[in-house]
This record gives structure tokens, sequence and C-alpha cells, in this order.
């Protein structure tokens, strides 16, 4: 079986990226809890534009767009009276933002290790859930950042 693992070295995401992306995923994650959104299927999903390289972007069957990563929120956290709880595989919220983090820098370190340096790279994180399987949101929060 052949590998097909792009041959490239991981960059640590800088500590004002880190900071900048997970205030913008608590911002929508909670806004998705706020107005009891957040369900079973509800995903926070990720687009990255680097600056210089084309990706064509991917289908689902159903035809629309799929994005570079995603998570399946409930993983990490349940909606509880319009807050976020911790899952039920986790003894406190920071433990869960830890790892849900943990998560979502590595994917994008994946994604963004193709340039030198972070300058010029867009990320849009969405949150929300589709309808299956035509994939339009039936709600979304979402939020583009560049980094610095």
């Amino acid at each position: 079986m052949r590998d097909h693992t792009p041959d490239f070295k991981l960059q640590e995401l800088s500590d004002p990226n880190k900071e900048l992306i997970s205030e913008a995923v608590r911002h929508i994650l909670v806004h998705l809890a706020e107005d009891q959104q957040l369900t079973p299927d509800s995903l926070l999903e990720l687009w990255v534009e680097v600056p210089g390289v084309k990706r064509p972007r991917g289908t689902y069957r159903g035809g629309f767009l799929m994005p570079d990563s995603f998570l399946a929120i409930t993983d990490y956290f349940q909606a509880e009276k319009e807050s976020l709880v911790p899952a039920e595989t986790f003894n406190d919220a920071d433990t869960a933002w830890k790892e849900l983090f943990d998560e979502l820098f590595y994917q994008i370190e994946i994604f963004t290790s193709q340039v030198d340096s972070s300058k010029g790279v867009t990320l849009e994180l969405w949150t929300g859930h589709r309808n299956r399987p035509e994939g339009e949101w039936m709600y979304a929060v979402d939020r583009k950042i560049e980094l610095v």
C-alpha cells in the first residue's frame, strides 16, 4: 500500500495566533449554546486559505463543499441551560477546551505548514448543523480571521 501522506514539517502556531483562534472558537461555540442549537450533529468546521497555494475543494456526495477539516462538538461539550458543559469524558471545562484546542491547532498546523509563516493565512470557522444530504446550513455561526 502506498503512503499518500505529504512530506512536510509541521510549523507550530504562534501564541498570538493560538489566542486569536481560541477567542474566535469560544465565541462561536458559546453563541451556539446560547441559541440552544448545539445538537449531536453539530460540527466545528475549518476552512483554510493559504496565500499562493491552490487546493481544489472537495464535495460530499450531495454536492456541497467539504471543509478542510471538522470536529464533532459533542465530543467535547454538551449544552445545558444555554451554556456549554464538558462532555462526560472530561472532568472539567478547562480540560475539554484544552483537548479541543490541541486537536484544532494540530489540524490547522497541517494546512498552514505549506508556508514559511502564517502571515496572510485566513481561517474560516463555522459551527452549527447542516441539512443532510443537501448540505445547506440549518443553523450556523461563523467567524473569519487572518493569522498574524
